[in-house]
């Protein structure tokens, strides 16, 4: 196995994570100097924690300067100064390699912000800037955005610029990339740049964000090591919800094509999407949606806060994301919902998916599926485990293949005849 099919992500927004204020603090926000906080460096306080919790990779949503939100980039070489400087990442790049972590960034390359030095050359000189080939000759934006300015990936100097930005900051330390809004740019365009990178540093990683469309295709095309898989995050919580096992078999299925050919990067949570312990009308099924996430093949991340039951609601408006995304404190101890029931379940599931590595790359089987009541079993080679899911307020009888099942985690009654899974519960079986 490569190191990113043994990696469990702890997913951090670092501008609202460390109280940065979205839309500049006076301490330099825009990308215009001023003086550095350094609060990176109140992320260093939280590795143990995700040690503690099984992951092993912080990946960092933007971290380079901006205008705002960390998606409208003005500088991709340099940290953004709401956060600190250089040094103060090169400090966390450390202590996170110290304990084992991958760190992975987040690579803003469709669009960047209107303080971008070669756009406001553009909007100065117009055709006479040496830079208008970089931007479409529309100057469009990114999805009606107006501050996001879409670059125009056909030009040769965008792949040499984003090629050099990889490269500059993977000689510094980080371990991959995830692509934002990668499902905008064409294919075309990454393979090309990838395969640059990868000439330098072989073992780097590159995940799209890509939102829906054919995965597996996306990924043949671009030279991707992996893509976000929405389709089965929408499944998960979109199932429980209605009480609809059968969407979710079908996602599970869909699922199993994809890993014939990649392995996607899955999700219950992120920084674009409701917090799934607002999504989920019952909040008993935050343990059943957990389960599904890490039994299942894939990449799994888990969404700084969801670990402890965060609530929070995505609403299309401005400063809409800002629930989704909030400060953290400066310990992990001193959080709401730290070392209670879903904190310790997190730690229990990841450390079981610890132990049977090879959940990457496994396949599902699902044995018996109404709307309410859903067993599966997972497998890979000769390893093999078995799900039992039971939303109903009543006990479900379910039913698995005849192997000596022992309860691993969860709760269930496994005989001969069937099992018996108790009103709203759960279970992990092993042979």
């Amino acid at each position: 196995m490569r190191w990113p099919e043994h990696a469990i992500w702890w997913h951090v927004y670092p501008l609202g994570f460390t109280g940065a204020v979205p839309s500049g603090d006076g301490e330099g926000g825009g990308g215009q100097g001023g003086t550095s906080p350094a609060r990176l460096g109140r992320l260093s306080g939280w590795l143990d924690h995700l040690v503690g919790l099984g992951c092993n990779g912080l990946a960092l949503g933007p971290v380079f300067a901006s205008e705002t939100h960390g998606y409208d980039t003005v500088d991709h070489y340099r940290v953004d100064p709401r956060l600190g400087d250089e040094d103060d990442l090169q400090r966390l790049l450390a202590e996170a390699s110290q304990k084992g972590v991958r760190v992975l960034f987040d690579g803003v390359f469709n669009h960047v912000g209107r303080s971008f030095p070669r756009f406001a050359d553009v909007a100065a000189k117009g055709d006479e800037s040496p830079y208008r080939k970089w931007f479409h000759p529309d100057l469009r934006t990114f999805e009606g955005h107006d501050r996001l300015v879409t670059l125009n990936h056909a030009e040769p100097e965008v792949a040499a610029y984003v090629t050099d930005v990889m490269t500059h900051w993977l000689e510094r330390g980080i371990d991959g990339w995830r692509l934002d809004a990668a499902y905008a740019v064409p294919p075309e365009f990454w393979r090309p740049v990838i395969e640059r990178v990868r000439a330098r540093f072989p073992d780097a990683w590159f995940v799209g964000e890509v939102i829906h469309g054919d995965y597996a295709e996306i990924v043949q095309r671009s030279g991707f090591d992996s893509v976000t898989q929405y389709e089965l995050w929408k499944a998960i919580w979109s199932s429980i919800n209605d009480r609809n096992f059968y969407e979710l078999a079908h996602a599970l299925g869909r699922h199993d094509e994809m890993l014939e050919t990649f392995v996607p990067q899955t999700f219950l949570g992120n920084h674009d999407v409701t917090r799934i312990a607002s999504r989920l009308d019952d909040r008993r099924h935050l343990a059943h949606a957990l389960v599904i996430l890490l039994t299942v093949g894939g990449i799994p991340s888990i969404y700084a806060g969801d670990e402890f039951a965060f609530e929070g609601v995505k609403e299309e408006r401005e400063g809409g994301d800002d629930a989704i995304r909030p400060e953290f404190p400066d310990r992990p101890d001193a959080t709401p919902g730290y070392g209670q029931a879903h904190h310790r379940l997190h730690q229990e599931l990841i450390g079981l998916r610890r132990r049977h590595s090879w959940l990457v790359h496994a396949q599902t089987t699902v044995d018996t599926l109404t709307n309410t009541a859903l067993s599966y079993t997972v497998g890979h080679g000769t390893e093999r485990l078995a799900v039992v899911l039971n939303l109903d307020d009543e006990p479900a009888k379910v039913d698995l293949p005849h192997a000596g099942w022992t309860c691993a985690a969860g709760e269930a009654t496994f005989t001969e005849a069937g099992v018996t899974v108790p009103p709203a519960g759960w279970a992990i079986a092993e042979p």
